[in-house]
């Protein structure tokens, strides 16, 4: 089946990773060689995820001589999601009392008329409201995602993903050994038997 390619929001996570895990300065250049190696973010789009993580001010960028220079500490990315999230939080609240507003609205010009150029008019605007509810929602979560804590979480769920698998790695291993010693078999006929491909290693 055809690999499934990383989202813009996933390659986000992965671009702060880079930052959080190393707590380095880096050039453009250097995290185009980073990101595709290490966060599996193809090289053509790190300028991009890069650019939408300094406007959301995740990241943070100098130029010093004829160099641009990026970083990002877990510390200031923190502080940062949680104005932007109390920013977003508080929009929200605003648009759910409007919305809550206008549908009083809607009501009240519903009693006792057909419809009117004023209960369109309420209509429309409530729609768009919901829009923007929406979309409030989706910028909130997007910024959820990029928390330092639940990286951290995600970072600690992949060892132990890793860990399990190289355990099975290990024990598969073993009993080609034994194999191996008990009945003369070629290490290649047991791949072939088993279906073990060929590069079958540990996870670094």
């Amino acid at each position: 089946s055809k690999k499934k390619g990383l989202s813009f929001e996933e390659k986000r996570v992965r671009m702060m990773e880079i930052f959080f895990e190393t707590k380095d300065v880096f050039q453009l250049k250097d995290i185009e060689k980073i990101a595709p190696k290490e966060k599996g973010i193809t090289s053509m789009s790190v300028k991009e995820i890069l650019q939408s993580l300094v406007d959301d001010g995740m990241v943070d960028t100098d130029r010093i001589g004829t160099s641009n220079y990026f970083w990002a500490f877990p510390s200031k990315a923190l502080h940062a999601r949680k104005r932007k999230l109390e920013e977003l939080e508080s929009q929200f609240a605003e648009s759910s009392q409007k919305k809550e507003a206008l549908q009083k609205s809607i009501e009240k010009a519903k009693t006792g008329r057909e419809d009117t150029a004023e209960r369109a008019a309420l209509m429309e605007e409530l729609a768009a409201l919901q829009q923007k509810k929406e979309q409030l929602k989706a910028e909130i979560d997007k910024y959820r995602e990029c928390d330092p804590d639940v990286i951290e979480e995600m970072r600690q769920t992949n060892k132990v993903a890793k860990e399990a698998a190289n355990r099975w790695t290990d024990n598969i291993f073993s009993i080609k050994s034994w194999a191996k010693r008990k009945f003369g078999f070629e290490e290649s006929r047991i791949d072939k038997s088993f279906g073990i491909p060929e590069d079958f290693d540990y996870i670094d």
